[in-house]
């Protein structure tokens, strides 16, 4: 089977969406399939990597994104696909990509988009006006879901704004994490002294530095536990637009700008190496972050009003000493108090608890389930690819 995948908001510092590609990929191309990627960037580039043969466009920089591109010459996209003949076509767009739904109907060829953030609250969070952004968004969801045979969403979170407006078409399909690449035994006592300094705790903020991430409330949270007396340092690990007015509000307490860390085993040393990590995004459909510190043994303190809950897997937001994580209210009182009962457990229940939620969420159910949605085999033999 020949498996094409499409994606705007691709770049060599997207996060989630490119490891969400190249796992897929991957995972697709073991199992004896033909994989495209096809992406936005600067110029155009053909090359083969271990996720597929990966074909950049020229894209246009979308504003106050920190350099995100968007494809605009989707008739090039179409081109492409047509050359390669896909079997199945997936789509990580909300956007200027959606008209390729129509593109597969026309071909017979089974699509599918994923739903990687909630439309409803990104149009909240920047118009900030409900009533007036959800009938478009409604009407924009709505002429999504029709044009593609499914709408992939992680978790319930996610799939919440489709089943508002009655679409009968979403799947639930979790994303996966690397638990060999990000593990508790990836702790490094050397690493963790040198970033404490003269602090006790370690607490870990992961992601993009965007307004909808809201990194803002993890530096608040570190504040406010040292105001309580908690010798804290926290580590922030992530670059964006917002980057310059957090360092601001950082300024003369115990709060280091790593920026966006390219070397995925110092990532999974620091989040191995940290007592928590935050994942305060009210927004978050999944957080790939949040699975990659439970995998490396570390519990997770997160937006009550996001994804995470699920990823945790605990629905009661007053539950602020479970051994994985937490959950909290959207304030940096709240949070502190969530970090402080999560810490009141034991390291060695922490780490084992973290690690035991994160071994439900192997890639290889992900794309086991992404395969079957296609209507393929998972263990395809090669010669059948062509």
């Amino acid at each position: 089977m020949r498996i094409a995948h499409v994606a705007n908001f691709y770049g060599p510092r997207s996060g989630g969406l490119r490891t969400t590609m190249h796992r897929l990929g991957h995972g697709y191309l073991a199992a004896g399939h033909e994989v495209l990627h096809i992406v936005p960037g600067r110029d155009y580039e053909r090359e083969w990597t271990e996720s597929g043969l990966r074909i950049t466009i020229p894209g246009r920089v979308l504003a106050g994104t920190g350099g995100y591109r968007v494809i605009v010459n989707v008739s090039r996209v179409r081109r492409i696909l047509a050359e390669f003949r896909p079997d199945a076509l997936e789509v990580s767009d909300r956007f200027t990509l959606t008209s390729l739904g129509d593109w597969a109907r026309e071909n017979s060829v089974r699509s599918a988009v994923f739903s990687h953030e909630t439309l409803t609250g990104l149009s909240e969070t920047f118009v900030r006006a409900p009533m007036l952004t959800a009938p478009p968004v409604d009407w924009w969801n709505a002429r999504l879901a029709r044009r593609f045979d499914h709408v992939v969403a992680t978790t319930a979170f996610a799939a919440r704004e489709f089943e508002r407006i009655g679409a009968g078409n979403i799947t639930r399909i979790p994303l996966g994490v690397d638990l060999t690449e990000f593990h508790p035994a990836k702790y490094d006592q050397t690493l963790r002294t040198n970033l404490l300094g003269d602090n006790d705790i370690l607490l870990v903020h992961c992601g993009r530095l965007s307004p909808e991430k809201r990194a803002e409330r993890s530096i608040e949270t570190a504040i406010e536990l040292t105001r309580r007396g908690r010798r804290v340092r926290l580590i922030i690990a992530g670059d964006g637009p917002s980057r310059d007015s957090l360092q601001r509000l950082a300024t003369g307490h115990a709060i280091e700008f790593l920026g966006f860390v390219t070397e995925r085993d110092v990532l999974a040393r620091l989040l191995a190496s940290a007592d928590v990590v935050l994942a305060p995004g009210p927004l978050e459909t999944f957080c790939l972050a949040a699975l990659e510190a439970l995998a490396s043994g570390t519990p997770v303190v997160a937006s009550a009003s996001s994804a995470v809950r699920e990823v945790l897997g605990t629905d009661d937001t007053d539950n602020n000493n479970d051994p994985v994580g937490a959950v909290s209210a959207d304030n940096a009182t709240a949070f502190a108090d969530a970090v402080e009962g999560v810490l009141s457990t034991s390291p060695a229940a922490r780490r084992f608890a973290a690690r035991r939620r994160a071994e439900q969420f192997p890639w290889s159910l992900t794309i086991d389930r992404m395969l079957a949605l296609h209507g393929a085999s998972p263990r395809e033999p090669k010669q059948q690819a062509a």
